[in-house]
């Protein structure tokens, strides 16, 4: 729907630029700026639509598409964000990595299931 266009991508990257703030407040308070540049810069994940034929289509759902948004993928990003790393001594940052990831699925999807 070319109507809603500028909604749907006020939305879609605002959501990719200003939710990873408001969740960076869940993390420790010594880990909040790098959790949220760590989960602005999972948007890097997005290089896989270079594979794609076109590049950008917004009548395209983009989870199970491209080769970092299939459900394979969506899998591990959710295991890195329930994975005890306090108790296996494994660095934070990678749950916020898991953590972006998920969030940056999450905001394909509504892209296509709630605007088209």
């Amino acid at each position: 729907m070319i109507e809603n266009l500028p909604w749907r991508t006020i939305t879609h990257y605002g959501l990719h630029l200003l939710a990873p703030l408001l969740i960076a407040l869940f993390f420790k308070k010594e880990h909040r700026v790098k959790a949220y540049l760590i989960m602005l810069a999972t948007i890097v994940v997005d290089l896989d639509h270079l594979f794609a034929d076109p590049i950008f289509d917004p009548n395209r759902m983009s989870i199970g598409f491209h080769p970092l948004h299939s459900y394979f993928a969506i899998a591990i990003y959710v295991i890195m964000c329930v994975i005890p790393y306090e108790k296996l001594h494994w660095p934070w940052w990678l749950r916020a990595i898991g953590v972006g990831l998920v969030f940056h699925m999450i905001t394909d999807w509504q892209d296509y299931v709630l605007w088209l």
